[in-house]
């Protein structure tokens, strides 16, 4: 399988390596497995010349011209911050768009990582598609890019030809992926298991820091999160809701979902989830003492809550990301 890997300035140095290595890797796995030769992975990593190119951080990589004798593109992403302007940052990668729009044209299997999924947005290739990106840029590629649906939990979207990973460490989990369907299930297990790589990532979620995730909401919708919040223990009732801010039940729905684009429950669940997120990550509070604390008398109601929507338990949740206390 012929693999291409776009580099171009300002590109992650890391995202090109590391989705590079691991299937070089694999490779070797594959060869001691006895598949044969002719089935393993070609890698190259490419630009628009022969001139190296000058990654984040100013480090050179070496590049092959490219071309479109490839079987799968791989766009890494590069150095981005959420308030940057997205136009200046993409204005100087005209000829990778062009390129990859000419290869999403001719049916060409492209793959990006993180940010990069913003280059492949411009091409016009997530166009009428499912995608991801990082879940601190889903809201920005989803805002500048209406006609792809952002998946904002996923750790790898396929749609087609076109496949979209979350944020950096997921090209190994693009390469894991890859592995597993091109050389089979026990070369990527023995891969995962020699570099230490998770074979079963299947969400983001776990990692979403919300205080990060930038506000969609507008200031009566704000003013109904905090009241919500305020009030994260007791019972949703709508009615009251709306009498606490002198509009009527339909008025409040309406101008809410205008402003923050869900529901006051939709809401005050994402609110709850945080909350339990918070908890355990940063308290000491028994996982029985939780469900009370946040608006929840049937445990089971937060359980299935929290696995939906987290993608793992409460307890593997802390286990994940307790935070180390202090030295007494």
């Amino acid at each position: 399988m012929r693999i291409g890997i776009l580099a171009y300035d300002g590109c992650f140095a890391a995202e090109v390596f590391l989705f590079s290595d691991m299937l070089r890797i694999a490779n070797r796995v594959a060869r001691q497995r006895g598949v044969p030769a002719a089935d393993l992975f070609e890698v190259s990593v490419i630009g628009a010349s022969d001139s190296p190119v000058a990654a984040a951080g100013g480090f050179p990589i070496g590049v092959r011209r490219w071309h479109h004798g490839f079987d799968l593109l791989v766009v890494p992403g590069f150095e981005f911050v959420p308030a940057e302007d997205t136009d200046a940052r993409l204005a100087g990668w005209e000829r990778e768009v062009d390129f990859l729009r000419a290869a999403a044209a001719r049916r060409t299997r492209i793959a990006s990582v993180c940010v990069g999924a913003f280059l492949l947005g411009q091409a016009g290739a997530l166009d009428g598609r499912r995608s991801t990106t990082s879940w601190l840029y889903a809201s920005q590629l989803g805002r500048r890019h209406p006609r792809t649906t952002v998946c904002v939990e996923s750790l790898i979207v396929h749609d087609g030809h076109i496949t979209t990973t979350a944020a950096f460490s997921a090209s190994l989990d693009l390469a894991t992926a890859l592995v597993r369907e091109h050389l089979g299930a026990d070369v990527a297990s023995i891969t995962a298991r020699v570099t230490l790589v998770s074979e079963n990532r299947t969400s983001q979620a776990p990692y979403i820091v919300e205080a990060m995730v930038p506000a969609a909401g507008g200031p009566f919708a704000d003013e109904v999160g905090r009241w919500l919040v305020e009030h994260l223990q007791e019972p949703y009732n709508l009615s009251r809701l709306a009498g606490e801010f002198h509009v009527s039940s339909r008025t409040l729905l309406r101008r809410f979902g205008a402003e923050a684009g869900r529901s006051p429950l939709a809401f005050l669940l994402e609110a709850r989830v945080r909350a339990a997120k918070h908890l355990l990550a940063a308290t000491d509070v028994p996982l029985g003492d939780i469900p009370r604390r946040i608006g929840y008398q049937d445990p089971g109601a937060l359980r299935r809550l929290f696995v939906e929507r987290v993608g793992v338990s409460a307890a593997e949740y802390r286990r994940q990301f307790r935070r180390p206390r202090p030295p007494r």
